[in-house]
């Protein structure tokens, strides 16, 4: 299992697609998440020839969660720190929900490391409604019932056409929960602890890259008027609703989601396959 000591906290990390491509993607996760959740969507990029990383922030599932607090601060520098690990200059950056957020953070204090960002149901500031809700989370890691905390997150997550699909298919997953190390609840808690101190919405003017801004049109959790504020304070932006989609995106609408990206990506002239085009 591929790890390195960032910081003094070990690292889970893997390498995808085309390792020597000059052109790298950092797939940023989700907070519950790990590596795996970018499954659906990775395909469409290691056949473009990217070359692929993909980490757990440290307090994910695979990488150590660590006794003391951490903020967004020490997931930027564990970034900087992979990239310099792994001798990557230069990144774009695609993130999801909290990894969206650490994106956000990242391109605000390393502009010249970001060819371009793509955040995905995000937010650079709270709201009272959110804040509330992932308060609860707090309280419902802290039961350790990891199976009944994915239960009672479930309708933040998914739109509900999508949920009325996949019901089943969500409801084992529920129960694979239970099969999670003691310590994944507290790595939980402390994500959610680091999230709810953010408030980046005023340094956003000092992102440089271009930014794709991605929401789905039936996220509750982090609705579209949050992508929107993040959109319009990013000079170089644009912004994309996905309809009747909710939270996680990437699951919901992967294949709509890729075409989107795909084509902020050769706008922008970071498409390898187009690139190889334009110089045949």
């Amino acid at each position: 299992m591929p790890e390195t000591t960032l910081n003094e906290v070990n690292i889970y990390y893997e390498l995808k697609g085309n390792l020597n491509s000059n052109k790298v993607i950092f797939f940023l996760n989700g907070v519950m998440a790990s590596t795996n959740s970018w499954a659906l969507m990775l395909p469409a990029y290691e056949k473009a020839g990217y070359k692929i990383v993909l980490h757990d922030f440290r307090g994910q599932l695979k990488s150590e969660k660590p006794e003391s607090p951490w903020t967004f601060q020490d997931h930027i520098e564990d970034i900087f720190c992979l990239m310099d690990f792994l001798k990557i200059e230069k990144a774009s950056f695609i993130g999801t929900s909290y990894g969206g957020e650490a994106a956000l953070c990242f391109a605000v204090n390393y502009p010249d490391k970001c060819d371009s960002i793509v955040i995905i149901d995000s937010v650079s500031e709270l709201n009272t409604l959110l804040e509330i809700a992932v308060s609860s989370w707090i309280t419902a890691a802290e039961t350790g019932n990891a199976e009944a905390f994915f239960r009672l997150l479930l309708p933040w997550l998914y739109s509900n056409s999508y949920l009325e699909k996949n019901k089943t298919e969500l409801m084992e997953r529920a129960k694979l929960f239970a099969d999670l190390p003691p310590d994944y609840l507290k790595g939980q808690i402390q994500l959610y602890k680091t999230f709810l101190e953010l408030d980046i919405t005023k340094k956003l003017y000092q992102i440089k890259a271009p930014a794709l801004v991605v929401c789905g049109e039936n996220d509750i959790l982090k609705p579209a008027f949050f992508s929107e504020i993040i959109s319009k304070n990013i000079p170089k932006s644009e912004l994309a609703i996905l309809p009747d989609c909710g939270h996680v995106a990437i699951f919901e609408k992967y294949n709509e989601l890729n075409n989107i990206i795909i084509n902020f990506f050769t706008e922008n002239g970071l498409y390898c396959l187009a690139e190889e085009k334009n110089e045949m």
